[in-house]
């Protein structure tokens, strides 16, 4: 009677034949299809599958580390389905290599919807599979064999190890970056961007100086990154081009050396994510380097029936911007640096779109390839086929940073904090304690009505617990809304409370 190999060893057959076979397909995609990665097709497609509420849920458990749980949870589904093929194999040859080959199917059915698929799209996915459902054969078989003969688990130990180690070497070779991604690094190291037209400065008295307190400009370390891209696009400025039509008088388009040979201008303007939660992170103060859409656009000359400008960038992401929020006053440009530097590849390099007072999923295209000129009636984006509402203003907030942590000393406290409303500018912000009445707090110079401002107020609090609740006005006399609603579909609202026991 033939022998079968334990429960245990056949799902390990599995899994190493999975790790084997997705770190060489992740290999082969970072030498000949940089888009083609099987994780990042597989993991770009749940991406643009999941619902809006599992979406909200990943940023709210995972906040900018959503990627990287989301690729967590790939691998884990991969072991585990891996591990189930190694028992079939065990079972029903050769029905276990088929499974194992399946997950190949699967990631080419992933890169293949992707926007931009490379000419060997399909090869790192086919690559997975054939090595994955090889090895599973193999595996099993070997340890069949070897039991068979009466030999010891050691020979099949090693095999399978060694396909474990060569998989995870080449992922981490993968990971290290191809020549065309270093010269890419290279290119945007060695950039240096002329110098703006028209400056942008941070007014005396605009930065408190508390400790804890968010800066007025925020470090682009530290600036959120909330976007559809699994795997951050790092584009060639040489290649790179943007396309401005749809109904326009005449289509125009743009080079790199076209776009830093116009006058630059600077301007300060925080970006906001509608998935912040009241109180959240997913907020950024930048100053930008860029050039006016407004004048591009009056370049092309719109239709007067054209309402909306659906952007797309390189990725395949899409976002409608109201006509006349980057035809009127306002700083909405394309960007190409942030904070003195040339913009980083996670924020858009080479080239992305700012629009102060719209929620990033409506204006703030990275990677910006593509300005169609259109209607809200003819075109839908990526968020608003989700769900989303079409417009995205944003809406007046506050949120307080200091104190930090649960325990303050009795006695004054200092509660400190940042306020915006984007293009409507904030007048003042007031801070309750334990539903009291309200207080006005001391408002820092204010760079524009585009940006946030910092706030403080110093408060009396006897010792035992206490509540911190703050709300801001806004320059048109708009009172922050004690309402809550969750940030789906048009951004949160309500009062940012903190807890806090002085002793």
């Amino acid at each position: 009677m033939e022998k079968r190999i334990s429960r245990a060893a056949a799902a390990w057959a599995g899994m190493a034949s999975a790790i084997a076979g997705a770190g060489l397909g992740e290999l082969v995609a970072a030498l000949v299809a940089p888009r083609s990665s099987p994780f990042a097709g597989i993991g770009s497609a749940l991406i643009d599958l999941a619902p809006t509420w599992a979406k909200d849920l990943a940023i709210e458990l995972f906040g900018t580390a959503d990627k990287i749980a989301l690729l967590v949870l790939i691998g884990a589904v991969l072991l585990g389905v891996a591990a189930i093929a190694g028992q079939i194999q065990r079972i029903r040859p050769p029905w276990g290599s088929v499974v194992a080959g399946a997950l190949g199917l699967v990631g080419i059915a992933a890169v293949l919807t992707r926007a931009n698929p490379d000419a060997l799209a399909i090869l790192p996915s086919a690559i997975a599979g054939g090595v994955g459902a090889a090895g599973v054969w193999l595996l099993v078989r070997r340890r069949e064999s070897e039991q068979a003969e009466g030999l010891s688990r050691r020979g099949f130990l090693f095999a399978s190890g060694a396909a474990a180690v060569v998989g995870a070497a080449a992922a981490v070779w993968s990971s290290v970056g191809t020549a065309t991604d270093r010269a890419v690094q290279a290119i945007r190291a060695a950039i240096r961007l002329p110098a703006a037209g028209v400056g942008a400065s941070v007014p005396e008295g605009a930065e408190l100086g508390i400790d804890g307190l968010a800066p007025v400009i925020t470090p682009n370390r530290d600036f959120y990154r909330i976007d559809t891209a699994l795997v951050v696009p790092e584009i060639d400025p040489a290649q790179w081009s943007l396309r401005i039509h749809g109904l326009v008088e005449r289509e125009v388009t743009l080079t790199w050396d076209e776009m830093l040979a116009l006058p630059l201008e600077e301007s300060v303007t925080t970006l906001a994510c509608v998935s912040n939660t009241v109180g959240g992170g997913l907020i950024g103060n930048a100053v930008w380097l860029g050039y006016p859409i407004r004048h591009l656009l009056a370049e092309a000359g719109p239709l007067p029936d054209a309402d909306m400008v659906l952007s797309r960038s390189h990725d395949g992401f899409s976002a409608g911007t109201p006509l006349e929020t980057l035809t009127d006053d306002r700083n909405a440009i394309l960007a190409v640096g942030m904070n003195g530097e040339p913009l980083p590849f996670a924020h858009g390099f080479p080239v992305r779109m700012v629009v102060p007072g719209l929620y990033g999923y409506v204006s703030a295209t990275k990677w910006v390839v593509d300005l169609e000129v259109t209607r809200f009636d003819q075109a839908r984006a990526y968020w608003t086929d989700r769900g989303w509402s079409e417009r995205g203003p944003v809406k007046l907030q506050s949120r307080i940073d200091v104190p930090r942590g649960t325990e303050v000393p009795s006695g004054e406290t200092v509660v400190a904090g940042v306020a915006w409303q984007q293009h409507v500018g904030v007048a003042g912000v007031e801070v309750s304690v334990d539903g009291g009445s309200w207080q006005r707090a001391q408002l820092a110079s204010a760079i524009s009505d585009d940006t946030w401002v910092q706030w403080s107020l110093p408060v009396a609090l006897a010792p035992g617990e206490h509540t911190l609740t703050c709300r801001a006005l806004s320059r048109q006399g708009e009172t922050q809304t004690s309402d809550t609603a969750p940030p789906a579909p048009d951004g949160a609202t309500g009062h940012h409370t903190v807890r806090v026991t002085a002793a």
